[in-house]
């Protein structure tokens, strides 16, 4: 199987749709941001050919395109605050006309019935604050919402089948457990046809609608492809890396988008800021989340330099490289303890996010035992007895620590949206992120605790402080690649929970 670039144009391109025949795709891209933000326009653009058609002059946020039945078409999502809604334009040029107003969906994916007579798409519904999916008449504009599963918290990213028989869609089951259900149209019962533990972002059925084609989030700015069969769940991953999906009408071609992400980890000198900085551990893959151990003779790294996002340590040259977190789950988030000797993480084993502490001597992860599930991004008190976290589990959402080898934890602040949480250098207070609708905001909350009935816990309330750097990146350049349908057959993923 053999990925060729369709697009390789700067900025961010997504979100593909193949014509009906097979010959040209629509995509969304930003060129460059807009106020900081990436801001797409729709495009049509033949294979084989470096023409680009330019549908719309208006740079929206999210764009997701789905062409008509006959090609002379295409529908899309628009995100513009109160002009949000369903959107159709002639496929070759001409003033769009609005269907139908929605929510302002950070993002929003939507499929034409091969009848061209609906346009599914998803919509916050007005008694739940939760997208659901809901079909719209392209003619009359009649607006109906298909049956809701009490086991989807919320719906989203609908296909419909090439017969028209069927509306396949994901099931987000809560943050971190999603499922591809099935809708058999005009007025069936949703069916399971199976589920993961992963964060969707793209779904498709086959040429033949035997099976579906999805994406799913794997780590950082990474997604994974797979398929899964229709008649009995079995899932099997694809031999690629990328996210919303789509295929050919006959079948031949899968297009998805791919993220190219230079980002890694360089090293610049504070004492002679004029130099150069200089690269410290090269790689191919992306690599993030850097910092030195206290004593500066260390350096813990998340990197997808395997293939899979996970931990890493090198020595202060960046020789040495040794993965320390389990090759097999997504793990990041790296934060070296006071002493150097420990390193505490975040990890997704398969159910839910948890933290781990590995001792670098011994270099085997060790779970962090508490009372409350779903936790990630760990820091260290100064003295290394506490770590600090942040949970999204129902009842215990908030920022949270918990003595460093294990054991209940208490709640320091109820912000739902909290991340980083960092101690003040007095031990008085931990600071920490909030991301707001508009902007990132900084809170802080106390925590002062109780002494630990171990006199080797026993705590100094005033001598802590935080120590820790942070480093992020976000995606350069996106780009959407076209090839033939022939997965490798040995390339196959374990069957999905049910």
């Amino acid at each position: 199987m053999t990925a060729v670039p369709f697009t390789a144009l700067p900025g961010l391109a997504g979100s593909p749709a193949f014509s009906p025949d097979g010959s040209r795709i629509a995509f969304a891209w930003s060129p460059a941001k807009t106020n900081g933000r990436n801001s797409s326009d729709l495009y049509v653009k033949t294979l084989g050919s470096e023409t680009l058609l330019r549908l719309t002059q208006h740079p929206l946020t999210s764009l997701s395109p789905a062409w008509s039945p006959d090609g002379t078409k295409i529908g899309f999502y628009r995100q513009a605050g109160s002009d949000s809604g369903i959107y159709v334009i002639p496929a070759l040029g001409g003033p769009g006309k609005k269907l139908h107003s929605t929510q302002d969906l950070w993002t929003s994916t939507i499929s034409w019935s091969p009848d061209g007579k609906w346009i599914a798409f998803p919509d916050v519904a007005p008694d739940e604050n939760q997208t659901r999916i809901y079909l719209i008449a392209t003619e009359s504009l009649v607006i109906r919402r298909i049956p809701k599963d009490p086991m989807c918290s919320a719906e989203g990213n609908p296909a419909f089948s090439h017969d028209a028989q069927y509306l396949a869609y994901w099931c987000f089951r809560n943050d971190y457990e999603a499922a591809i259900y099935s809708f058999p149209l005009p007025n069936g019962k949703p069916k399971m046809i199976a589920a993961f533990w992963a964060a969707p972002s793209g779904l498709t059925w086959s040429a033949d609608n035997k099976k579906l084609v999805y994406s799913r989030w794997k780590g950082h700015f990474s997604h994974e492809l797979g398929e899964v069969s229709v008649a009995n769940g079995s899932a099997k991953r694809l031999a690629l890396d990328g996210n919303s999906p789509a295929v050919s009408l006959n079948g031949d071609k899968l297009a998805y988008g791919s993220l190219s992400t230079p980002s890694n980890l360089w090293r610049r000198d504070l004492l002679h800021p004029d130099a150069p900085a200089v690269e410290v551990i090269p790689s191919s893959r992306a690599q993030y989340d850097g910092q030195y151990s206290p004593a500066g003779k260390r350096i813990a790294f998340a990197s997808l330099r395997s293939g899979q996002q996970g931990v890493w340590i090198s020595d202060e040259d960046g020789s040495n490289l040794v993965q320390i977190s389990d090759p097999d789950d997504v793990s990041g988030s790296p934060q070296c303890a006071p002493d150097g000797d420990k390193i505490a993480f975040d990890s997704f084993p398969g159910d839910r996010w948890q933290i781990y502490v590995t001792d670098v001597a011994e270099g085997k992860p060790r779970k962090l035992a508490t009372n409350v599930s779903s936790i990630i991004r760990p820091s260290w008190s100064r003295d290394g007895n506490w770590i600090y976290f942040v949970s999204d589990a129902p009842g215990s959402e908030g920022v949270h620590h918990c003595p460093a080898l294990g054991g209940d934890a208490t709640l320091l602040s109820r912000e739902i949206h909290g991340f980083n949480p960092q101690e003040s250098f007095d031990g008085k207070a931990v600071y920490f992120a909030i991301a707001g609708p508009a902007a990132t905001m900084l809170k802080k909350s106390s925590c002062a605790r109780a002494a630990r009935p171990w006199a080797r816990y026993q705590l100094s309330m005033n001598r802590f402080a935080c120590s820790m750097a942070k480093c992020g990146n976000s995606p350069r350049a996106g780009s959407i690649s076209s090839l033939p349908r022939n997965p490798d057959p040995s390339d196959t993923l374990n069957s999905p929970p049910s």
